[in-house]
């Protein structure tokens, strides 16, 4: 991990650059050092070296690259996992092509921002940093367009055992679907119209089912293996979905 200059100012922003790629790396922090406002330092792109760095040193805002041909699932879970453990810092992710897969992918694992950088200059990154670490969301029209469509859906496991069954109830996806959204006991249970120890039954049983033992492997496993599907309720209505 490189750290900042002594020169740089108190009430400069701190910003994390996450980058495995060493030319692309060292490129980004000579360019945005050019600018006093920020407080550069760097780390690999990998969960264990962005933890580390963030435990040397708290980012106001971190900068995610997502080089090709690197692994897209693998860098949403990166993703997801310092999202988890650090969720007060906004995160930008940067990317030389996106498509809706992968907007999807971002913004629902912690991302609030996705910079295309092939087709923008250093002074709209900048920018960009700017805006997401004053808590604004960077996105431009298409990208909207993905988000607005998945206010209509929710993640979904399909997942089968051997004689191609289901091991999830339609109840039991919702739940799952609604935990990886971020909500807790509580909230899911006023979404889907059960009581507290319903939910925390239902949960236990998906745990056992899926072989997971914390929310948090939960959500990763969500991520990874979720298939988007059409929202089954409406959010704040008393109307529950279909029983399991």
């Amino acid at each position: 991990m490189t750290r900042p200059s002594s020169a740089a100012t108190s009430d400069a922003i701190g910003v994390l650059i996450a980058d495995s790629n060493r030319m692309q790396a060292q490129l980004l922090t000579t360019a945005l050092r050019r600018h006093s406002e920020f407080h550069i330092t760097t780390c690999a792109m990998e969960t264990v070296s962005i933890l580390q760095a963030v435990s040397t040193e708290l980012p106001r805002i971190a900068l995610l690259s997502l080089n090709a041909p690197a692994n897209v699932a693998e860098t949403v879970t990166t993703l997801r996992r310092f999202h988890l453990s650090h969720p007060q810092i906004p995160k930008v992710l940067l990317v030389d092509t996106c498509d809706r897969d992968l907007v999807v992918s971002a913004f629902r694992s912690g991302a609030r921002g996705i910079f295309p950088i092939t087709d923008a200059s250093l002074r709209l990154l900048c920018k960009c940093l700017l805006r997401v670490a004053a808590g604004q969301i960077w996105a431009n029209a298409e990208q909207l367009n993905y988000v607005i469509d998945l206010i209509s859906e929710v993640p979904s496991l399909r997942v089968l055992n051997s004689s191609g069954s289901s091991l999830l109830t339609p109840r039991e996806e919702q739940v799952v679907a609604l935990v990886a959204e971020g909500l807790g006991n509580r909230q899911i249970a006023r979404e889907l119209n059960l009581s507290e120890h319903t939910v925390k039954k239902y949960l236990f049983h998906i745990f056992e089912k899926l072989g997971v033992s914390s929310r948090v492997e939960l959500v990763l496993y969500a991520v990874n293996n979720g298939d988007p599907r059409n929202a089954e309720w409406i959010a704040g209505t008393s109307r529950p979905p279909p029983s399991a």
